[in-house]
């Protein structure tokens, strides 16, 4: 288990431009669309099954892919939502891990039958190692997971993961750390070892008082490394959010434009020191 306020990532690079990178330029987050089949009562991006899909589009997504690339960045990551609602999702998917490391964040519920068969397609079309899966997890034991998910969802949830590991997906399991599961975060350390999910792949966030979400820790541009984040809306300063607070552009592209803002205000931020910028993802 990792504990991502305790141990924050490297985060200096180079860019393919041959120009220093900023630090930040190492993940780079697709809000691919906001439609879930799940109304998670922490949701920070206010997702459920009645909200607007504010699809992000494969074009979109084709060219944020390949500025992601040119800038240098290590890694793109989408979420929701939920993004295996997408008929598009795996074309994206197989565009991303055919040019950069790629991970994919779900609840895993859905990904049966025809849906899980395209997930293999997509997959074998790209480096074994370039495509993960990011399943949530909040907990060993039902009442832990569904406290905040809804009755049932553990069982689905556990159940997808098998199914992704018989098909030979690499799975790493995200858990928000909950008043209701934090007394049995060592159980669910042992439950995930279980499914053979080593440590490394699994980490633990906190709870954030964003979106739906009425209690946590109170987070922002002040006190957040960036991580890029695009949705249809425009670029933001990181994924925990894209509340209006915390936009860059409400330009998607280019690209390059939101990083150097980005660059600027945490250049800011450095110099003035009044908080230590924390990492969250």
């Amino acid at each position: 288990m990792t504990d991502l306020l305790d141990s924050p990532p490297q985060l200096t690079m180079t860019s393919s431009n041959c120009h220093p990178a900023p630090a930040f330029l190492w993940k780079l987050w697709i809000y691919t669309n906001y439609d879930c089949n799940l109304k998670c009562s922490y949701c920070v991006a206010k997702s459920g099954p009645n909200v607007p899909r504010r699809a992000l589009g494969f074009a979109n997504v084709q060219r944020l892919v390949d500025e992601a690339v040119e800038l240098g960045f290590s890694d793109i990551f989408f979420t929701g939502g939920e993004p295996f609602l997408l008929n598009d999702i795996y074309e994206m998917l197989a565009y991303s891990a055919g040019r950069v490391r790629t991970t994919v964040l779900t609840n895993a519920m859905i990904l049966r039958g025809t849906r899980l068969e395209k997930r293999v397609a997509a997959a074998s079309q790209v480096p074994a190692d370039n495509l993960i899966v990011q399943v949530s997890l909040d907990g060993g034991r039902p009442e832990d997971h569904d406290a905040y998910r809804g009755k049932g969802a553990w069982a689905k949830t556990v159940e997808g993961i098998g199914l992704l590991q018989e098909k030979g997906f690499r799975v790493r399991l995200g858990t928000t750390e909950t008043p209701v599961n934090a007394p049995y975060l060592d159980q669910l350390c042992e439950f995930h070892r279980s499914l053979g999910i080593p440590d490394e792949d699994h980490f633990v966030r906190p709870l954030a008082k964003r979106g739906f979400s009425r209690e946590g820790l109170e987070l922002d541009k002040t006190n957040l490394i960036p991580e890029v984040t695009v949705s249809v809306d425009g670029v933001y300063w990181h994924p925990l959010s894209t509340d209006s607070d915390m936009l860059i552009n409400n330009h998607v592209f280019p690209l390059r434009t939101s990083v150097e803002r980005i660059q600027e205000q945490l250049e800011i931020l450095e110099q003035t020191g009044s908080v230590p910028l924390m990492t969250f993802t």
